[in-house]
């Protein structure tokens, strides 16, 4: 189960850097169709120099920070949500496992008897 979200969050990763590397190439496209810069296209995606040497990153206008990812993290962290689907899926495996390793055994027994 975990390989199997690993695989997904990175298809899933990829799939938007591959959106956000396609608005960028967009924009490059239609700058170079007007024939001139024009400052109220933006990128999808700038990484510019601050003064104090820090990078400063906006993806689609917005501007991404250390501290902003770390606030999020934080307050992942403090909400415990109870996720009812969650503990029904645990259920719903522990009782099909639960079955067929009956049935399995009784197969088993079954088979022993025949054979045997």
């Amino acid at each position: 189960m975990v390989k199997f979200m690993m695989k997904c969050f990175f298809i899933a990763t990829i799939l938007l850097f591959g959106v956000l590397l396609g608005m960028q190439q967009a924009n490059v496209g239609m700058k170079k169709m007007k024939g001139y810069d024009d400052p109220s296209f933006q990128g999808a995606f700038q990484i510019s120099d601050r003064e104090t040497g820090e990078l400063e990153a906006s993806v689609l206008g917005n501007k991404v920070t250390s501290h902003d990812i770390e606030q999020k993290q934080k307050q992942l962290e403090e909400v415990e949500a109870f996720n009812f689907f969650s503990v029904l899926g645990k259920k719903v495996a522990q009782g099909v496992t639960f079955v067929f390793e009956k049935v399995f055994s009784l197969i088993e027994v079954g088979i022993d008897k025949i054979v045997g």
